[in-house]
């Protein structure tokens, strides 16, 4: 869980990074799935856009992919979500 400390110094990160990922019409599925977790593993900050053929908005997806991918909620804008997990063997990002 990360503390509000944390959360400040990730959200100030994520301000310099476009999405790196897109949801789309197919929503959430494997191959969506199997994406995020490489870009989990190899940026650990990852900013998602929702498109607006999306079947759903984005307060309605984060917690599935949040619980999906076993990361952590950062922060949403419109409909551009960030989220982070700490990587595993490319550990680039010290939180204070």
């Amino acid at each position: 869980m990360l503390t509000g400390k944390e959360r400040a110094y990730l959200k100030g990160l994520a301000q310099n990074i476009d999405p790196l990922i897109q949801l789309g019409k197919d929503g959430i599925n494997e191959g969506f799935l199997k994406q995020m977790d490489k870009l989990l593993e190899d940026h650990e900050l990852v900013k998602i856009k929702v498109l607006q053929n999306a079947p759903v908005e984005v307060d309605e997806i984060v917690d599935e992919i949040l619980e999906k991918t076993g990361a952590e909620f950062v922060q949403k804008i419109g409909k551009k979500l960030t989220i982070y997990r700490e990587s595993k063997e490319n550990k680039k990002i010290e939180l204070p």
